[in-house]
């Protein structure tokens, strides 16, 4: 699949991940003749929720985890055919779309949009985004992530030329310790790293109000769509995440206790970020197209796509549509 960027800063992650794949092998917790899926996660997140709410017991196939620091690595290693499934912010999945990996978009869910700033350490000068001028702001975790887009818009929005800013990409566990240890003037970043630095007393400067998309997408390689055990497979787990979406709803405490447990974080830190959490799933819709395709076209302005892309191209609101359970928003 030619194409797909792959720099040499994230070889490694990757390489580690694979490694990590061959070492555990394809032995989940299933059954049957039916090819092994292999799900691709970031930094255990999914994987929490569905063994949270014990959605993939009793599973008829066979599947594993492999969990990635963000989703750069992650979708590298869906491109490699190295996971079967994906869950990224939509942009991350718009660049790799356009660089030539091929994916489609099977469900959707809406993120909180307070899950993403850029944020500055406590007693930072730097009081507004236009202050940001002549300073550098590192941004996870790669060109083409949601805080990439988050930073440019806000940029836009403060009337601040993008060569006035020094922009850096550092992978979010790498960002995050720099950010602790003073070495970096603002970060746009997202999820757990963004409420960690807060709850360590970082201060948000631009959150995702009003900015957008602002979807998490779940992404399954085409080849694996191709292969029918698969496709069967995926559906399933789509029905099982629709369901564990629901135990969430329901049962917040106990989600942030498995959600400390499976990420090594703080359960008072747990409680915030399942607390900002909008679980749910959806088909790809209308709107959500809209609303992708508008941001796809500004970062192709921005020259952060290597093409222009109609993203319905790579949607199939089929698979999410054949599992037993209905769709919730």
């Amino acid at each position: 699949m030619a194409g797909f960027p792959f720099s040499s800063d994230r070889r490694g992650v990757l390489a580690g991940a694979l490694a990590s794949i061959g070492a555990a092998g394809l032995a989940g917790c299933g059954r049957g003749k039916d090819a092994a899926l292999v799900l691709g996660d970031q930094v255990h997140l999914l994987q929490a929720k569905l063994e949270a709410a014990r959605a993939l017991d009793g599973v008829p196939y066979r599947y594993s985890w492999a969990s990635f620091p963000g989703a750069a690595p992650l979708l590298e290693a869906l491109n490699a055919g190295a996971v079967d499934t994906a869950p990224a912010g939509d942009l991350p999945v718009v660049l790799a779309a356009a660089a030539g990996c091929r994916l489609k978009v099977v469900a959707v869910s809406q993120n909180a949009p307070e899950s993403m700033g850029v944020i500055v350490p406590h007693g930072s000068p730097i009081r507004s985004i236009a202050d940001l001028a002549g300073k550098q702001v590192i941004v996870s975790s790669a060109r083409g992530s949601i805080s990439h887009y988050l930073l440019l818009e806000a940029l836009r929005e403060a009337d601040i030329p993008v060569d006035k800013v020094k922009i850096g990409f550092m992978l979010p566990t790498e960002a995050s310790s720099a950010f602790a240890s003073g070495q970096i003037a603002a970060w746009a970043t997202f999820g757990l790293f963004q409420a960690r630095a807060e709850a360590a007393g970082a201060r948000v400067l631009r959150d995702g109000r009003g900015i957008g998309p602002g979807y998490t997408l779940i992404a399954a390689a085409d080849a694996a769509l191709a292969d029918p055990a698969k496709r069967t497979a995926i559906a399933d787990v789509l029905a099982r995440l629709q369901r564990a979406n629901t135990w969430a709803r329901a049962h917040l405490e106990d989600y942030a206790h498995v959600y400390a447990r499976q990420t090594g974080v703080d359960l008072a830190l747990a409680r915030v970020l399942v607390a900002r959490e909008r679980p749910g799933l959806a088909t790809p819709d209308d709107v959500f197209l809209t609303a992708v395709q508008n941001a796809a076209d500004r970062f192709a302005e921005y020259g952060v796509l290597p093409r222009r892309v109609r993203f319905a191209d790579f949607c199939d609101s089929t698979v999410l549509a054949a599992s037993a359970t209905p769709t919730a928003a």
